[in-house]
């Protein structure tokens, strides 16, 4: 199983998970929602992105990205764009102008919210599906992606939690994302960073 930690928005988290020995397989920022508490703005993004990223890779998370921060962030060295609330079109149009690989995120409440996911696989080189409240660290039933036939990986999001039984997402996602739940008073916490990722690394019978 591998991991995302997103909502990186300070040197000091980003330098202990690329420093760590068991580091996340993706780092996510958020570049275009100010509504979220976890917003980075372009030059604070630079910055961050000053790190290297060793072992990671570096996800940039935008919500119906417009052509203006696009053409901003497009030297910066994200290996994954991970896009909500676009259509296939506006999509393909991102990737192949921009050359990056994308995540192409659902927003999930019932099963027809997903009715259309086949309609991506061109497009997306990883499948992710959120919750619909994802602003607000919601969560979705997982039943309704249980039988989903992909043939690309599958990540979830979505009010993961350090204490939940992260055993449970292996059988159904190849990828967990998880934000909100390695925070204390809405800020990243790098002693539950430590606690989740020697869990994982358990998990994956790496310890």
């Amino acid at each position: 199983m591998k991991v995302k930690i997103c909502g990186i928005s300070d040197i000091k988290t980003l330098k202990f998970l690329t420093n760590h020995d068991y580091p996340p397989q993706f780092i996510g920022f958020i570049v275009n929602f100010p509504k979220s508490n976890r917003h980075v703005d372009f030059e604070k993004l630079k910055l961050l992105l000053t790190i290297n990223k060793k072992n990671s890779f570096y996800v940039a998370v935008l919500v119906k990205p417009n052509l203006e921060i696009l053409e901003k962030i497009k030297e910066l060295p994200f290996d994954y764009y991970q896009i909500y609330d676009c259509n296939h079109a506006e999509i393909k149009l991102i990737k192949k102008r921009y050359k990056k690989r994308i995540i192409v995120s659902f927003t999930i409440k019932e099963k027809k919210d997903i009715k259309n996911y086949k309609d991506y696989e061109d497009v997306s080189d990883i499948y992710l599906f959120d919750s619909k409240g994802y602003e607000k660290s919601m969560s979705f039933d997982h039943k309704i992606i249980k039988n989903l036939k992909l043939n690309k990986e599958l990540m979830i999001a979505g009010n993961i939690q350090l204490d939940d039984k992260l055993e449970k997402y292996k059988k159904i996602a190849d990828i967990i994302d998880i934000s909100g739940g390695l925070e204390t008073s809405g800020s990243k916490d790098i002693s539950k960073i430590e606690i989740f990722l020697n869990k994982v690394k358990k998990i994956n019978n790496e310890a």
